[in-house]
């Protein structure tokens, strides 16, 4: 039994973190063998500010940028959100992101993976959690902090400690184990 984890990058700014640190990420959720991985990158999906006329809850999308991003979101059981901290907040283009879709990300867990100077991003991270919630998304305690990134970037790649590695471990069962009993509401 496995459950669809969508690991959203929440930074599109050129020269970025989160994508080496997603990809270390990713990594751990494969490992974990109860997830179907995807990572997913906002630089990639590249959503314009919002731009649907109508409010998303009624899913009556007509841009073909938010259809696409409407798959994504509701094709996913659960989320990894890897988020850096921008003047004490969550990135713009996440939130513009979370805010597009609204149904799709109902009854659904989300974990969080910050990264960043000394608060290691928990402060967006607090900001996020109200979004979500707002969205129906249930945001778990476990994650994964990385206060003082650059310390853990080598050749390129980020490569957490042990203390990361254990936090991922706990994080992803618990994220599971929130995935596996919130499709009753689904």
């Amino acid at each position: 039994m496995s459950t669809k984890l969508a690991i959203i990058v929440g930074s599109t700014r050129p020269g970025r973190i989160g994508l080496m640190v997603a990809e270390w990420f990713r990594e751990r959720a494969v490992q974990n063998g109860k997830f179907e991985v995807e990572l997913v990158d906002l630089a990639d999906i590249d959503l314009p500010m919002y731009d649907e006329p109508r409010h998303p809850s009624l899913r009556q999308y007509e841009h073909d940028h938010t259809k696409l991003w409407a798959k994504i979101v509701g094709a996913a059981e659960s989320y990894v959100i890897v988020t850096p901290e921008y003047n004490h907040g969550p990135p713009p283009a996440l939130v513009n992101a979370l805010n597009y879709v609204y149904k799709e990300w109902n009854y659904k867990p989300a974990g969080f993976v910050s990264y960043g100077g000394v608060s290691g991003g928990l402060r967006a991270v607090q900001a996020e959690k109200l979004i979500l919630t707002t969205l129906k998304v249930v945001p778990i305690l476990e994650a994964v902090v990385v206060p003082l990134v650059q310390q853990f970037i080598t050749e390129g790649r980020f490569r957490g400690s042990e203390l990361h590695e254990q936090a991922a471990t706990t994080m992803l069962d618990e994220l599971f184990r929130w995935a596996e009993t919130l499709k009753l509401l689904r």
